[in-house]
């Protein structure tokens, strides 16, 4: 019987870089204390405590397909330390704003985890969310260069069409071809439930007021833990510190290095709601300001409209009156998705293409028995800013489990050969930098027995 090999396997190096920046939180959880130092790398190390932890990740999230010692995992570790040494020495650049997407699709991964924010921060021992993000960036940052400097290393490298049949047949022959996933692609359409004209209006007049109460002496916090809609309010008062390069929205932002200080601001909308803001401190670069959020009621009369236009919409759409592209262009009113056909992006890879066995638990029950071109109920979601609205999905595409064919499967070999071909490459650059970049080693990890000669021994 021929064995089906996870896809996995073949994609090792990649991996560990997602689970480096997406999973493990062996960097910044629990605020670590020094444990004890593996391997310095250039001016980069490796703790002992991040071996297990990393070690662990890789299981779990092969779903124990993968099993790797103390010594290969090391191995891997002062792989990743080694490209991130040299990407700071070859003036590789990474910009902030793509630092920050990768930050948020972690927050939005622990999220899903843990079920809020709140419960992220707590389990992890951060004081609030911007203190995570904080932690995230560095993390994310070295993430990047990684990522980049292999890039660098590899941008000339290519495969052939032969080069692709010959992998193919190697691993056909070795009873080693992979078992790809069932895999689909979603489009969406949603319409916001938006709040009432009367609605805002009384939100505007109601920060008006407190306004007032603290220009004539009120405490600023006092009134936050009494009317905001800020969920970290019962932790800091809503207090925060601000910088340009903070993850806070724009208007936020904004807002606080337009302030004096003690000014209380205008009432302002965001997309989270309305905010009343004053600014405490200036400290160089950073402001330290607190706000009040008041997110506007949704009355159920403006759901219930909401949905029953959703569902006619979705109703046309199975006539036949316009197609599903039509309509995203003509009615929906999500920002990320209208422009690409509604097209959802996996948020943890950033392509299109969802596994079926790794999703979000409550869109999988949404999908998973569509079929191609099948619509879902109209159903009702609410994001993190607390907007509500309805929405439906379409499955423009969807492939089952099954094992590697050469023509179904062509451009997945294709990336699966250039991977391996890419990843012998890195691996002979490896081996040049090693003999040239400063690595020193605890006596007890000198004991492992590695591929590559990271103690520096001479051959004998």
């Amino acid at each position: 019987m021929q064995q089906k090999t996870t896809i996995l396997k073949y994609t090792k190096l990649p991996i560990l870089i997602f689970i480096f920046g997406l999973i493990s939180t062996s960097t910044f959880a629990q605020k670590l204390k020094i444990d004890g130092v593996a391997v310095v790398i250039g001016k980069n190390i490796v703790l002992d405590s991040d071996i297990e932890k990393f070690k662990q990740e890789v299981e779990v999230r092969s779903e124990g397909k993968i099993t790797i010692s103390d010594c290969e995992m090391l191995e891997e570790l002062m792989q990743q330390k080694l490209l991130a040494h040299h990407a700071i020495i070859d003036s590789v650049l990474v910009s902030d704003a793509e630092i920050n997407s990768r930050v948020e699709r972690s927050v939005q991964y622990f999220t899903q985890q843990y079920g809020s924010e709140d419960k992220v921060i707590a389990a992890y021992g951060f004081n609030d969310l911007d203190d995570l993000k904080k932690e995230l960036f560095t993390v994310q940052k070295e993430n990047l260069l990684i990522e980049k400097e292999q890039e660098k290393i590899t941008e000339k490298i290519d495969v052939t069409p032969e080069e692709v049949r010959l992998y193919f047949n190697g691993l056909k022959t070795s009873n080693e071809l992979p078992e790809f996933p069932a895999e689909i692609e979603l489009a969406q359409i949603v319409l916001y439930a938006a709040p009432t004209k009367e609605e805002e209006d009384r939100i505007v007049a109601q920060l008006e007021e407190i306004k007032k109460e603290i220009e004539e002496g009120a405490s600023f916090k006092m009134k936050a833990i009494i009317n905001s809609d800020d969920p970290g309010v019962t932790q800091n008062g809503g207090r925060y510190e601000v910088t340009k390069e903070s993850q806070f929205i724009k208007e936020f932002k904004e807002m606080a290095f337009s302030l004096d200080v003690g000014q209380v601001s205008k009432p302002f909308k965001s997309d989270f709601g309305y905010h009343l803001m004053q600014l405490h401190e200036v400290r160089g670069n950073m402001r330290v300001a607190s706000h009040i959020l008041i997110q506007p009621d949704i009355p159920e009369s403006r759901l219930k409209d909401t949905k029953e236009r959703a569902e006619k919409l979705a109703t046309d759409i199975k006539e036949g009156k316009l197609s599903f592209e039509e309509a995203v262009k003509k009615y929906s009113e999500d920002k990320e998705t209208k422009n690409n056909g509604g097209t959802i992006v996996n948020p943890y890879t950033g392509e299109t293409k969802f596994d079926l066995t790794r999703m979000d638990p409550d869109l999988y029950a949404r999908v998973a028995e569509l079929k191609k071109g099948e619509l879902s109920d109209v159903f009702f979601d609410q994001n993190r800013n607390g907007e509500k609205m309805f929405k439906f999905i379409i499955m423009k595409d969807r492939t089952n489990t099954h094992v590697a064919d050469l023509v179904e499967d062509y451009v997945k070999i294709q990336d699966l050969a250039l991977r391996k071909k890419k990843e012998e490459t890195i691996t002979k650059w490896s081996k040049e930098k090693i003999k040239d970049t400063y690595i020193k080693m605890s006596d007890t990890h000198r004991k492992c027995t590695f591929e590559k000669n990271w103690k520096k021994e001479i051959a004998k």
